[in-house]
């Protein structure tokens, strides 16, 4: 099966390569930018869900310690 592949690609790239240098361009922006967005978009999703999970694990462990020692004015380092 990879040997299939193998040939595939090589002919594939042959082809490309033989080709005219704005067709070649645009050819492999039609891939590389789809492509780009998309790895992008799950980067940025992994990068919320991590975020959220640690805020989360922040904000429990901040409210247990915190909890009735600013005399239940809210937090000590807000901005009034």
């Amino acid at each position: 099966m990879f040997d299939g592949v193998a040939r595939w690609w090589d002919g594939f790239e042959l082809w490309l390569a033989q080709q005219w240098f704005p067709i070649q361009f645009v050819l492999v922006a039609a891939v590389l930018l789809p492509l780009s967005v998309g790895m992008a978009w799950v980067i940025h999703r992994g990068v919320d869900v991590v975020a959220d999970r640690l805020g989360g694990l922040r904000r429990t462990s901040s409210s247990a310690e915190g909890s009735g020692n600013d005399g239940g004015k809210g937090s000590s380092d807000a901005v009034s």
